[in-house]
């Protein structure tokens, strides 16, 4: 057998020959895949026929038993089996191609056993590629990553349009292994980023391919081609038959939902999408194609209702889905950066500006895309993330929202009030026709599917009113006025029902297409009562009432003591503008201004009457410090001829204190040989003498060796210098960079072009 840690593909086993003698063989060779026929699938039958049913029945459980046989295989003769069968390929690729979509689901039969078994089918194919793209299972089983994606590539166990099945047949619920699965195969194999690249160009050609059976064209530079003047008119989506509007909504609902499963599991295609041009051929096309399938849906006679109601729910998820699309590509390639603080975000948010600028003359989409994804919401982003964003030019693109919204005659639901709500198309119409039952889409608890602008989603909150009551009032007089027999209440619950729409309700309630739950209101019911709601603020007690920041009981409050965030402290250079401290002392210095020599005063007044104060400056304090007599002791001169002196026998001195005692009167003598002299100041020369005999006793006393004398100067060029030279000159270089000038005049500069010293 192989060997443990070798790759697969580096791995030899013995095998016996024909002859009985054993031969080797690599681990991956034809002769060693098992001979078994795996059974193409067949989709799960329309009709409840018994016959079909067990027939169905029986195809899910020999592809059951077969996929559950090739998963239990080893690791090497599971590759072997994948590479070689043919057979296998055959079976996984009729599941891809044949399994229902998550659309399809809901047109199925009922039987238990047939879900059941469809389930099983599903989860063996799943675990089965699953497999198959993981090229190290264990420490032993692996193949090399080059071999591994080599072998995939050339076999073609994963292609590009695989890939996009998969991620809409097993997208939902396993997205993270779906992610991990795709971004291994495109890791190992790099050559699937330029397949994809060339997908591209046929992706767009589906959106032509739509445009061309339903008689339209898409104009300007988003077109692949020019229009010929001699072409062959096409039978629009009124005038084809019914069969042909089926397919198209059919392809274009296919389409769309596996694109955009593709890009939702695997952003890093965003990137090759959005560089050929996919945003805005998609949004041209939305623009062009959309209004006409859904006139054609709404205005044209089906003999099948449910067909209809089918119809349109698909298109209605082909315009979410597309909506989505676009926002999937300016997430991944101009939000996503900006949000992850990248390199050249002012280029990122140009871009994403520039998008929307071009989304403008696309009324329809555009409104569309705002109502899924505001774009308000991503311009305050950008003003968050890049403050020197042109406001003029975002308050533009906000003012053309507004005006997509009223070209297309819809009302902007305020402040974004269901922005989950998947409406897409379905809420873009302002009129057509009404489904009878409410249509949900597979998996989604509170989507609405086919209903359409006629039928507009209630408020959960109805008694909660998006407008003034100022509006609200003018909205009851205009209907009232046209509509003078119908009550308050009435017309308040149609208004609510239709979110503040007057003319969709005058229109409703003229042709009586209004919804069950309305018809079956009295119209003339009066308008309720409103209910007072009691003031709370006058009953509640808070220990801070009365204070000085109780905006209830007070009509002004200093704001100056009230800032947002951290408080500012005060900026030096307006401290040093500040110059009121010299107004305040300019009255005090004004008062020496005059110099008067003498001030005659007046009988009958003092000194203080004229600011003056009693102080005379012609009196003499020459003695005032001295002490006249103050050591006189009777006549006594005792003190006068002898200082005093302490008896020797009361003296603690050492030796060491009298021998400074002989040194100070040494010292002393000659000053007292000068006494006339100023000894104030001594002589430096004197004070130097000193500190330098003091130094070189400590020196002596502690074994201090004194440092060598610097010689940098050496000998003579050309002489030759001594290694102590050689020392100096390098630590002289080293150090220069500490000598107290150094760099003095730079710093000087410095410091005065600061305003530290007056120029």
């Amino acid at each position: 057998m192989a060997c443990a840690r070798v790759p697969l593909d580096e791995q030899q086993v013995t095998v016996p020959g024909p002859l009985g003698r054993e031969r080797s063989l690599p681990a991956l060779h034809p002769e060693r895949k098992e001979e078994r026929c795996f059974v193409p699938y067949k989709p799960p039958p329309e009709d409840g026929s018994p016959a079909v049913v067990e027939e169905f029945l029986e195809y899910a459980r020999f592809i059951i038993e077969d996929l559950e046989w090739l998963l239990a295989l080893p690791h090497d003769k599971f590759w072997c089996q994948v590479v070689f069968d043919e057979s296998l390929q055959s079976c996984l690729d009729s599941y891809l191609h044949h399994a229902p979509r998550s659309l399809d689901l809901a047109a199925l039969p009922s039987s238990p056993a047939v879900a059941e078994m469809q389930r099983s089918v599903h989860k063996v194919v799943f675990l089965t590629f699953l497999r198959m793209a993981t090229h190290k299972e264990s420490k032993e089983s692996f193949l090399t990553p080059s071999v591994f994606g080599e072998i995939i590539y050339e076999n073609f166990l994963f292609d590009i349009p695989k890939i996009l099945d998969l991620c809409v047949l097993f997208g939902k619920g396993n997205s993270q292994l779906l992610h991990k699965m795709i971004d291994n195969i495109f890791t190992q194999q790099p050559s699937y980023y330029s397949d994809l690249d060339e997908t591209v160009p046929t992706v767009l050609q589906v959106f032509d391919s739509v445009l061309e059976k339903c008689g339209l064209h898409c104009e300007g530079a988003t077109a692949m081609e020019p229009m010929k003047l001699n072409a062959h008119k096409q039978p629009t989506a009124m005038t084809m038959s019914p069969q042909d509007l089926v397919d198209i909504l059919l392809y274009l609902c296919d389409s769309t939902t596996t694109i955009h499963a593709f890009l939702d599991i695997f952003p890093a295609a965003c990137a090759i999408f959005y560089s050929n041009g996919f945003l805005s051929r998609l949004t041209s096309f939305y623009e062009t194609v959309v209004p006409d399938l859904e006139n054609a849906v709404k205005k044209r006679n089906f003999d099948d209702k449910g067909l209809q109601d089918d119809l349109w729910k698909r298109l209605s998820h082909s315009c979410r889905k597309m909506v989505e699309m676009a926002h999937l590509l300016l997430h991944h390639t101009c939000l996503q950066p900006i949000l992850e603080g990248r390199e050249n975000m002012q280029t990122f948010a140009e871009d994403l500006l520039q998008h929307f600028t071009s989304f403008l003359p696309e009324k329809r989409f555009l409104s569309d895309y705002d109502e899924q994804f505001p774009i308000s919401d991503d311009i305050s982003l950008l003003h968050q993330a890049v403050p020197v964003i042109d406001e003029t030019r975002t308050s533009y693109l906000l003012q053309g929202v507004e005006s997509a919204w009223e070209s297309v005659g819809r009302r902007k639901p305020p402040s974004q009030i269901q922005p989950k709500a998947n409406q897409g198309a379905a809420a873009a119409s302002s009129a057509g026709f009404n489904p009878q039952n409410q249509v949900r889409e597979p998996g989604e608890g509170s989507a609405r599917g086919a209903e359409a602008m006629l039928d507009a989603p209630r408020k959960e909150n109805g008694v909660v009113c998006p407008l003034s009551e100022g509006e609200l009032e003018s909205l009851l007089s205009c209907i009232s006025d046209l509509l003078p027999d119908l009550g308050e209440g009435f017309l308040l619950a149609c208004l609510e029902a239709y979110d503040y729409n007057s003319e969709l309700v005058i229109n409703n309630i003229l042709e009586d297409r209004l919804t069950p739950g309305l018809d079956k209101l009295d119209r003339a019911l009066s308008r309720p009562v409103k209910e007072e709601i009691p003031n709370v603020l006058s009953d509640r007690s808070n220990v801070f009432d009365d204070d000085e920041f109780d905006v209830f009981r007070r009509d002004q409050v200093d704001m100056s003591r009230i800032w947002k965030g951290r408080r500012k402290g005060e900026d030096p250079r307006e401290m040093l503008n500040d110059k009121r401290h010299i107004e305040e002392q300019r009255a005090r210095y004004q008062t020496y201004e005059t110099v008067v020599d003498e001030v005659v005063i007046e009988p009958g007044q003092t000194a203080a009457d004229y600011g003056l104060d009693d102080y005379d400056d012609e009196y003499d304090d020459t003695y005032d410090m001295n002490q006249i007599g103050a050591n006189d002791l009777d006549r006594d001169s005792v003190l006068n001829r002898r200082p005093f002196t302490i008896p020797q026998i009361l003296r603690r001195a050492n030796k060491a204190e009298e021998e400074e005692e002989g040194e100070d009167e040494e010292e002393g003598e000659p000053l007292q040989n000068n006494v006339n002299r100023d000894q104030f100041v001594q002589d430096p020369a004197l004070l130097r003498e000193r500190a330098e005999a003091r130094r070189a006793a400590m020196h002596q006393r502690r074994g201090f060796r004194p440092e060598r004398t610097s010689n940098v100067v050496g000998q003579p060029k050309g002489q030759g210098q001594s290694t102590d030279t050689f020392l100096d000159r390098r630590k002289k270089e080293a150090n220069k960079t500490r000598v107290g000038n150094h760099n003095r005049r730079s710093m000087a500069d410095r410091k005065r072009n600061k305003g530290m010293i007056p120029s």
